[in-house]
C-alpha cells in the first residue's frame, strides 16, 4: 500500500506559539499513522506574498497588460512557474490531506498564507471553469482550516459583537477550498488560546491529537450540490428551476450563503451534517 502524505501549510512567526505547538501535534498524530508530513513553513522561507510577473520565467503572453491568471495559467502549462510555486504545487498534488494552521488575522488568513493560496492555486493547475466544486480537481483530496482566534468563543456566536463564525468562514471553505474540489473537513478552531490558562491550552492540543488520530474517517461539511446548478452563461451559473423545488420545503437554506431568503441551516461551516 502506498504510504499517505500529509501537507501542513504554516503560517506563524514564532516557533514557541500555540500555532507552532498545534503544528507539532498534528505533524506527530499524522507520522504515527503511516503518513509522510510535509510541513510549508511560509515565514521561515519567506515566501513571497505578492502576486507579480516574478512568479513567471520567461517572456509574458501580454506584457503591455499583465493579467496575473492568464499569464500564470500559461506558465503552468509550458512549465515555467516560479521554483517557490513549483515547489508548492508538487507537494500539493503529492498530498491526500492538507490543513492550513494559522492564525485568525483581520477574519480571513495571514497575508503571507493568501499569497500561497493566490499563487499556488493558479488556474488549470487546481481549478476550471469546468473543474470546481464538486467536478473539481482536488476532489479526491480533503483539506482543514485549523486556527487559532484572539476573541472568544462567544463572540462569534450570532448574536456576538463579531457575528456568525459560519458566515466567516464561508469564503475560505467554500471560495477557495471547495471551489477546488477539495472535500472540507470541519474546521479545528482554537479559541483564545493567548488569554487561555496553560491547563486549557494543554486541553486545546489534548483534543486536536485525538481529533486527528481518526481525522481520515471524518464526514466532510454540507455544501449545494453542483448538480443543482445550470453551469452556463446562458443559465447564469443559477440554481435549476427543478433545485429550487426541491428546496422549497426546507426549514433553512441550503448552505450558509445559499439562504435562499430562508434561515441558514445551523453550524453549516463548523460541523458535517449527522447522517
Amino acid at each position: 500500500m502506498a504510504q499517505k502524505t500529509a501537507l501542513i501549510v504554516y503560517a506563524h512567526q514564532s516557533p514557541v506559539s500555540f500555532n507552532a505547538a498545534a503544528r507539532d501535534v498534528a505533524v506527530e498524530a499524522l507520522k504515527k499513522q503511516g503518513y509522510e508530513v510535509l510541513v510549508s513553513d511560509l515565514y521561515a522561507a519567506s515566501f513571497k506574498s505578492s502576486a507579480t510577473a516574478d512568479d513567471i520565467k520567461g517572456d509574458l503572453k501580454n506584457p503591455e497588460h499583465f493579467v496575473y491568471n492568464d499569464e500564470m495559467m500559461t506558465a503552468w502549462q509550458d512549465g515555467r512557474l516560479s521554483d517557490d510555486v513549483s515547489e508548492e504545487q508538487l507537494k500539493l498534488e503529492q498530498a491526500e490531506l492538507v490543513i492550513f494552521q494559522f492564525p485568525l488575522y483581520w477574519f480571513s488568513v495571514p497575508a503571507i498564507m493568501k499569497g500561497w493560496i493566490d499563487r499556488v492555486l493558479t488556474q488549470g493547475f487546481a481549478f476550471t471553469l469546468q473543474k470546481m466544486y464538486d467536478n473539481g480537481i482536488f476532489k479526491e483530496k480533503k483539506a482543514m482550516l485549523s486556527f487559532t482566534t484572539g476573541a472568544t468563543e462567544s463572540m462569534f456566536l450570532a448574536d456576538g459583537v463579531h457575528g456568525d463564525i459560519n458566515v466567516l468562514l464561508w469564503p475560505l471553505q467554500n471560495g477557495v477550498l471547495r471551489f477546488c474540489g477539495f472535500q472540507v473537513l470541519a474546521p479545528q478552531i482554537f479559541w483564545c488560546p493567548a488569554h487561555s490558562p496553560a491547563a486549557v491550552r494543554t486541553q486545546m492540543l489534548d483534543a486536536w491529537r485525538e481529533r486527528l488520530h481518526g481525522v481520515c474517517a471524518e464526514k466532510p461539511l454540507s455544501f449545494a450540490p453542483t448538480e443543482y446548478f445550470d453551469l452556463s452563461f446562458q443559465g447564469g451559473f443559477r440554481l435549476r428551476p427543478d433545485a429550487r423545488e426541491k428546496c422549497v420545503s426546507l426549514a433553512h437554506g441550503i448552505t450558509t450563503a445559499h439562504h435562499l431568503g430562508k434561515p441558514l441551516p445551523p453550524d453549516n461551516q463548523t460541523r458535517a451534517k449527522e447522517s
